[in-house]
């Protein structure tokens, strides 16, 4: 079966674009071969920094014959809907139809159309232009003449390489044209080591004669070579290397013939934080650290990845790197040295110009309500209020320092290594650092008191504000990380085992805050997913949000794991049927008569021992459920609810509900409540499925 080899080779993409570039084009040229009918047995697709390339191996020759039955009018139907059929139809008269019948309907009108296969070459010849000129690239311009040209691309595009067919010693050139460049089989290699242009005829010599001009063609096969030859390098000499994933598949796109080297700076910058080095040299140079194999402390080398091989093996290309870092580092102990003399508090000031948002006032403002939150906060989680807020006040101080100013990134961890530099204590340092986490579901979690108190004052004060301004998540649509914020609260709650209402928090962070039962809806969206990820069933999530009114994150998932053990038990899955059945008849009875039955069960009215005994079991089972739910054991209140189990099979099979004496039969009924009503001392059990 034929194969088809498509690239498309310009100037210099941008290593961010690249993964998703070579995914896309996949996606949209296998989609539309499927859609035109092709099938195909296999798709790779490659980038490197001029090229994105497509090859489908196994493309069927051709499209199917379509035969279609079109239904039209009745016979006999007026002119104008006949017209309307033959121009759909594309039938020039209606003598070109069949007569169909229909014992109901009566004759109709049929449109036979046969639709012949087309050529697998005339598709793509269709398909790879309508591609190209729609290729979603998140920022592009369009090249030509002076920058007037139709195609929009990210960069300039100089060739179109798209071959077609099953000999593979002269596939065919599906020839096209997309605004001025024809497409062929030739390309070129490196930059620098294979510019010379090259005949191609199938995937297996386009990729080898790659490679032997110097291009490799796999981002993945890039990226091992840089961080094989990266450790090796660094083990030599006595160094590890400090591993950067993100960095990694960067670099990974800037160069299609990884050369790596070492160079080095001086010693005087280690006196700064590791973190402000390895920022500065990845920021500005795209460069690795290193750090010594017995000591663990960062090394005064960094390992550098060149596109190209030098004659002189490299040493002017490292000392270009090392007189650019040693520029930066140099910018950066400035910054560092000037943010220590001048301290946290001192530069609060500049808070007061520093908008956070329009209608939620400065940065200072927003440090006053974090103050008053975080102290509120602090008894609820064991922390120092004095603590919660001093750390609340020099929270956001580092945001106006000159280190993050040029590394936004570094924010809060430089706020840290301030504090401590002016001596305040250590759990306020941490808080300044951790308020912001977690970024992500995998982050790290604030642990002490004071920092989990700051972290939750933090989003919390978030939340409620933009709520409050009605500014909240739409569809795939959270400019402001909400969604983020309202997981980093629940992580929080839970990792820390913290109780709270969120009900009563809402309205300490605004005392005027009215969608408080909005915003606790959007929360329990949250931890619907969280608990779902965790691997919790979304039906006993239901169960729990069923009883109304929990905004306890804690002791919803508490209650959420505890059901799920004990639905797994037997006793939990022979209890739930038992309810079933007697909420069944309950709801049935309550339907037909337009009653409730929620009144007291009336010993006079007991009569068959199997109620008298069900009566004893719901009292005591009722008790020690409240019980145990007050004490927050959600085991044992699971377990006095499975001694439900017996007496409710027994009453279910011996005892008739709809007995003909009204006073019993209404006691019956106000026991099948009481099963109910006992139930949802810890879940709404209508909510379980299964």
């Amino acid at each position: 079966m034929p194969d088809l080899l498509l690239e498309l080779f310009s100037e210099e993409i941008p290593a961010r674009m690249q993964r998703k570039a070579a995914d896309d084009l996949k996606k949209l040229i296998t989609n539309g071969l499927v859609d035109a009918g092709l099938t195909y047995e296999g798709a790779r697709a490659f980038a490197t920094p001029r090229r994105l390339t497509l090859v489908v191996s196994g493309c069927t020759a051709s499209s199917p014959d379509i035969r279609e039955e079109r239904k039209g009018p009745r016979v006999g139907a007026p002119e104008k809907a006949l017209a309307g059929f033959l121009r759909g139809a594309g039938l020039s008269s209606i003598d070109e139809a069949t007569i169909q019948s229909d014992p109901k309907k009566g004759d109709f009108y049929v449109a036979v159309i046969n639709k012949p296969g087309r050529k697998a070459e005339d598709i793509i010849a269709g398909l790879v232009p309508e591609t190209i000129r729609k290729f979603p690239w998140p920022k592009s311009q369009k090249w030509g003449v002076a920058g007037e040209g139709a195609l929009r691309w990210v960069r300039p595009l100089h060739s179109i390489v798209c071959t077609f067919g099953i000999d593979a010693e002269a596939p065919e050139v599906i020839t096209f044209d997309v605004d001025g460049i024809v497409t062929g089989n030739t390309t070129e290699g490196h930059r620098f080591h294979g510019k010379e242009r090259f005949d191609v005829k199938r995937f297996d010599d386009y990729e080898a004669g790659l490679k032997a001009r110097k291009v490799i063609l796999d981002l993945d096969e890039r990226k091992d070579i840089i961080l094989n030859d990266a450790k090796t390098l660094a083990f030599a000499q006595g160094l590890e290397l400090v591993e950067d994933g993100g960095l990694l598949e960067e670099v990974g796109g800037l160069v299609e013939w990884p050369v790596v080297l070492m160079g080095s700076f001086d010693e005087e910058f280690l006196d700064m934080p590791d973190e402000v080095i390895q920022t500065s040299i990845r920021e500005h140079q795209k460069c690795f650290v290193l750090k010594d194999q017995k000591t663990g402390k960062l090394a005064n080398k960094f390992v550098l990845v060149s596109n190209l091989i030098a004659p002189d093996d490299g040493a002017t290309i490292v000392a270009g790197n090392e007189k650019v870092v040693r520029a930066r580092l140099s910018d950066a102990k400035f910054f560092w040295e000037t943010d220590l003399k001048t301290g946290l508090e001192t530069r609060l000031y500049k808070l007061d110009n520093m908008v956070f948002h329009e209608k939620l006032g400065t940065q200072t403002e927003r440090v006053e309500r974090l103050i008053a939150l975080s102290s509120a906060l602090a008894p609820l989680v064991g922390a120092d209020a004095d603590k919660a807020a001093r750390a609340a006040k020099l929270a956001k101080a580092d945001l106006v320092s000159d280190m993050v100013f040029e590394f936004p990134e570094l924010q809060g961890l430089m706020g840290r290594y301030y504090a401590l530099a002016q001596d305040e204590d250590a759990s306020v340092a941490e808080a300044i650092e951790m308020h912001y986490k977690p970024q992500g579901p995998s982050d790290e979690l604030p642990s002490n008191p004071v920092a989990a108190s700051v972290a939750l004052a933090d989003k919390l004060d978030l939340l409620t504000g933009f709520w409050a301004i009605d500014e909240k998540p739409t569809g795939s649509k959270d400019p402001f990380a909400l969604r983020r914020a309202a997981l980093g609260v629940i992580r929080i709650l839970e990792d820390n085992n913290i109780r709270l209402s969120l009900f009563d928090v809402f309205k300490t962070a605004r005392p005027d805050f009215t969608q408080g039962r909005d915003l606790m809806g959007f929360f329990a969206d949250r931890l619907s997913v969280h608990l779902k990820d965790k691997g919790a069933r979304h039906d006993l999530i239901d169960a729990v949000f069923g009883l109304g009114n929990q905004d306890d994150v804690l002791m919803i998932s508490k209650r959420v794991e505890a059901l799920g053990e004990f639905l797994s038990s037997e006793d939990g899955t022979n209890l739930l049927a038992g309810y079933r059945r007697a909420t069944n008849i309950l709801r049935a009875e309550e339907k037909k008569s337009g009653e409730t039955y929620n009144g007291q069960v009336e010993g006079a009215h007991l009569d068959a021992a199997e109620e008298i005994a069900l009566a004893a079991a719901i009292d005591t089972a009722r008790s020690a459920a409240v019980e145990a739910v007050e004490k927050e054991d959600f085991e044992a209140a699971m377990s006095a609810l499975a001694a439900l189990r017996a007496p409710v099979d027994a009453f279910m099979i011996e005892v008739h509900v709809n007995d003909e004496r009204a006073e019993v039969r209404e006691n019956r009924l106000k026991m099948l409540n009481q099963i109910r009503e006992t139930t949802r001392t810890v879940a709404d059990f209508s909510k379980i499925s299964g």
